[in-house]
């Protein structure tokens, strides 16, 4: 048995096969059965697919790196729970691709607190956000709220995520470029920011 051992490590190809077949059976074992379940992850009631500016809104939040400093998962820790609020489950990030949990708390985790103020304070807090919370050290965003959102794309996008599984009807997807017609950045970012954690207060 030692030899064989030694065959194996002396032979790096050999080794590198082995490995290859070791891993892929494991990723085997931990994938396929997620392809039988009908569903991996419990359903949270009243979790909905992004409206088409709250869709572009998370591009934004995406783009102008919002995630860097703001995750979106509430750990089930007491410091955060009383925090925030319930912690996060995965069921209520089913239609985010890719979702934005992390560790990072530089700011605050917005799973909750996003629909937390009114959109005039929003508003406020891109422009100034030292004015709205004093000592802050997040940038000022004034652009947003001068630049025209983008509509050209929103009907591709929305068709690609049906056929991932969101369940956006024709109607929708036919009238999304029409809904967000004249809307600034800063318009699609506060719609994404105000649907965060909205199944959570539903409950």
């Amino acid at each position: 048995m030692r030899n064989k051992h030694e065959k194996i490590e002396k032979n790096s190809l050999l080794m590198a096969i082995l490995i290859a077949i070791v891993i892929s059976i494991g990723g085997l074992i931990e994938i396929v059965p997620l392809f039988i379940l009908d569903s991996a992850v419990p359903a949270v009631k009243g979790v909905k697919p992004y409206t088409p500016l709250a869709l572009e809104g998370r591009d934004i939040y995406i783009k102008e790196g919002c995630y860097n400093c703001h995750s979106q998962m509430i750990r089930p820790f007491r410091a955060e729970t009383e925090r925030y609020g319930s912690y996060s489950l995965a069921g209520e990030f089913v239609y985010d691709r890719p979702f934005q949990w992390g560790s990072k708390r530089t700011g605050p985790d917005l799973a909750r607190v996003g629909g937390k103020y009114p959109d005039s304070w929003h508003v406020q807090h891109m422009r100034d956000p030292a004015s709205m919370v004093p000592g802050t050290v997040m940038p000022r965003y004034p652009w947003l709220e001068k630049n025209e959102l983008k509509t050209d794309l929103i009907v591709k996008k929305m068709e690609v995520l049906r056929k991932l599984g969101h369940p956006y009807t024709d109607a929708e997807i036919a009238g999304a470029e029409q809904s967000i017609t004249n809307k600034t950045e800063l318009d699609a970012l506060i719609a994404y920011l105000q649907s965060l954690g909205t199944a959570v207060k539903r409950r």
